[in-house]
């Protein structure tokens, strides 16, 4: 009996409860995936993806990184995500400055504080990984970095989850997303007024008074709205990643104990575990480009003007790279391939390094925390959301 055609639906029951079979069976039988229904192209193997990811002159970010922002048409809003060189340049290369080594570890006392802060509040008969820790500390972090008063950080996380929820067979956002994305454009747009008022020491101050080139050879400074963009993507980024990796991290530890036991041997491993963790199971699977034109990669050819998922996560479990990938090993070698969970080329991710940092100090807490642990697995709840996988609530019990 035939096989049928390997069917890859990223808003499909499937797909958010585990894409990687259907990875594994791109990456065998359609490596250059075209959907005909929906017109899209997907990458599924690391060669592949990580070509796509440094030809930013094939594969443009400038139509936006999901599927229903390249099909409105419409300009997304300005953001360092939705650009393509030289304006990505100028605008990367301000950001940078927000995150160099000396700023992201000037962030460890705000992280340990707050890490111990939100463990000291848990209960250790009745823990939510997720609800009660990883939701709520990385947004923490990001938002008082970027001059959020306390009192809206947690509804910045609220507002970016249900502006990236996905209902199943659904390719753009609900209403509710709809609404939330306008929620927040409004709430930092007012808050770039305030800043602009009453400038403080925080990075939507510090852009207000930056000023990048202009297309005349001038400078220039930042609009209200490219502001208002990249706060929001901070915000949103800051928020989910860490949250994510951490959640899954606990799922994933609970499969594989003997990997638990290495780090309660050896806590100089948290930072190669950090980094299985992302290529095992990172929290972002892809990223939408669009081609501008021809494009080649080491398997074949995408014509012009598609969207093409270029897809991350599959390419972190492409045997091709790595060896035994559907092993979760934090003592792999790491050499072997090029980790893309956070990205490559110019659009790596820019607090990449922040989010290792949370990453490793919470694991380093959640060891002294829960060093035995049972996940309620019937209590186990996975996100559907665009582009980001983990889950929403992880129930553990803290053993004695």
């Amino acid at each position: 009996m035939t096989k049928p055609r390997v069917k890859f639906d990223p808003y499909s029951e499937e797909f958010f409860d585990n894409p990687f079979g259907i990875y594994r069976r791109l990456r065998d039988e359609a490596p250059i995936y075209y959907d005909e229904e929906e017109d899209f192209y997907a990458l599924s193997r690391h060669e592949d993806v990580a070509a796509a990811l440094k030809d930013h002159e094939s594969f443009s970010s400038s139509r936006g990184c999901d599927l229903a922002m390249e099909r409105s048409g419409e300009v997304p809003q300005k953001s360092i995500i939705f650009m393509d060189p030289p304006e990505h340049r100028h605008m990367r290369s301000l950001l940078n400055k927000a995150f160099t080594p000396r700023a992201v570890q000037s962030q460890r006392e705000t992280i340990t504080e707050l890490v111990r802060h939100y463990l000291g509040k848990a209960d250790p008969d009745n823990f939510d990984v997720v609800q009660d820790f990883s939701g709520p500390f990385p947004v923490e972090v990001i938002t008082r970095m970027a001059g959020v008063p306390e009192e809206y950080r947690q509804q910045v996380r609220e507002w970016v989850d249900t502006s990236l929820h996905r209902e199943p067979g659904r390719i753009g956002q609900t209403e509710e997303g709809m609404q939330a994305n306008i929620a927040t454009a409004m709430f930092y747009y007012d808050l770039v007024q305030k800043r602009r008022a009453e400038p403080q020491d925080d990075m939507i101050s510090r852009l207000i008074a930056a000023e990048i080139p202009d297309e005349n050879g001038g400078m220039r400074k930042l609009d209200d709205i490219e502001i208002a963009g990249f706060a929001t993507l901070l915000g949103g980024a800051g928020a989910e990643t860490v949250t994510k990796l951490l959640g899954t991290a606990m799922v994933v530890f609970a499969r594989h104990p003997d990997q638990w036991q290495k780090l309660l041997d050896d806590r100089s491993k948290i930072p190669d575990a950090v980094e299985e963790l992302l290529r095992y199971e990172g929290p972002v699977q892809y990223n939408v480009r669009f081609t501008l034109k021809e494009a080649q990669v080491p398997s074949g050819t995408i014509p012009a003007g598609k969207p093409v998922f270029l897809l991350k996560a599959s390419a972190n479990r492409d045997e091709r790279a790595w060896t035994d990938p559907d092993v979760f090993d934090i003592d792999r070698d790491r050499t072997e391939s090029q980790n893309l969970a956070l990205g490559y080329g110019i659009h790596s991710c820019l607090g990449a390094a922040l989010a290792r940092l949370e990453s490793a100090i919470a694991l380093e807490h959640l060891l002294d925390f829960m060093p035995r642990y049972e996940v309620q697995w019937d209590g186990l709840k996975r996100v559907h959301m665009q582009n980001v996988a983990g889950y929403s609530h992880v129930p553990v019990k803290v053993l004695p």
